[in-house]
């Protein structure tokens, strides 16, 4: 079997999603992919992990909303992710489909690489070190130029990842409230249980 970590596998897949995007989409993808190499060189993770997830993660970015949601159907994900979030909220989509039709393609993809790539659109109330790594380097990688983005990019090595993690989570999740987009529906539950931890670890720390 084909070593997924391999330098060789991890070109071939970025030569195949240069040619599944646009060209800005690409230029993205490859930020996300340098910025979790260095989140994971900076946290103690495994780097080839971080960078193929990095490469991996926008795979089906380039399909309308009609064919995501074809997508969804074809791979049978459709309950798992909610009938009307496939229905209302197809923009977030690609992240679950590109896991499943990488792991039929792809057997060889670790398991948590494809979850890191399956959550990053929209977190979850669980995530792994992985996880956090690819959702903060899709927020902050060198291409995205909104308001804190290099702020909070400075932060990276000064604070923890949980705490990177959660400050970028809060910085999106207030973003879309005052835009008036509509939440994905566990956006409140992770939210809560990122504050619950929030609060407990500042109680602690004045024990």
């Amino acid at each position: 079997m084909t070593d997924a970590l391999s330098e060789e596998f991890l070109q071939a897949r970025l030569a195949d999603v240069e040619g599944r995007v646009k060209p800005k989409r690409f230029k993205h993808i490859q930020g996300v992919a340098d910025t979790a190499a260095l989140l994971a060189r900076t946290y103690g993770l495994d780097e080839r992990k971080a960078r193929l997830a990095g490469v991996l993660h926008d795979w089906d970015k380039g399909m309308r909303d009609g064919e995501i949601r074809r997508r969804a159907e074809e791979l049978g994900i459709v309950d798992e992710v909610g009938p009307w979030v496939v229905e209302y909220m197809p923009e977030v989509l690609h992240g679950p489909t590109a896991a499943a039709a990488l792991a039929r393609a792809y057997p060889e993809i670790p398991a948590d690489v494809l979850a890191a790539v399956r959550c990053h659109t929209t977190a979850a109330r669980s995530m792994s070190d992985l996880d956090k790594v690819l959702y903060i380097a899709d927020a902050i990688e060198p291409s995205r130029t909104f308001d804190r983005a290099e702020q909070l990019r400075s932060l990276i090595g000064s604070v923890s990842l949980d705490e990177l993690y959660y400050r970028i989570y809060q910085f999106w999740t207030l973003a879309l409230i005052e835009h008036d987009v509509v939440l994905h529906p566990d956006t409140i539950a992770i939210w809560n249980a990122l504050a619950e931890e929030k609060s407990k670890a500042k109680k602690k720390g004045y024990e």
